[in-house]
């Protein structure tokens, strides 16, 4: 996937579509209600302290997300009273 030349709104769109796979592999096992943007606030909130990542971090960021730390982002978001949009 050469997202290199790629318009702010097509990379905009990988990016969901991302996203929304990785949603769908944690609804598939048994992680139901996990949506593409709840990925996407997870690895976001990643940035918020380092700043815009390279591309291939990002990606990487979100393939490789585990179910282990999007649970503990989405705990600790319930504690701070995060309605989660």
């Amino acid at each position: 996937m050469d997202m290199e030349g790629m318009s702010t709104a097509q990379l905009d769109e990988n990016i969901q579509m991302m996203c929304n796979s990785k949603a769908e592999e944690f609804r598939l096992i048994g992680y139901e209600n996990v949506t593409g943007k709840d990925i996407w606030n997870c690895v976001g909130s990643r940035y918020d302290k380092e700043g815009e990542p390279s591309l291939h971090k990002l990606v990487n960021d979100i393939l490789s997300l585990k179910v282990t730390a999007f649970m503990n982002f989405m705990t600790i978001s319930a504690y701070k009273g995060s309605t989660f949009d």
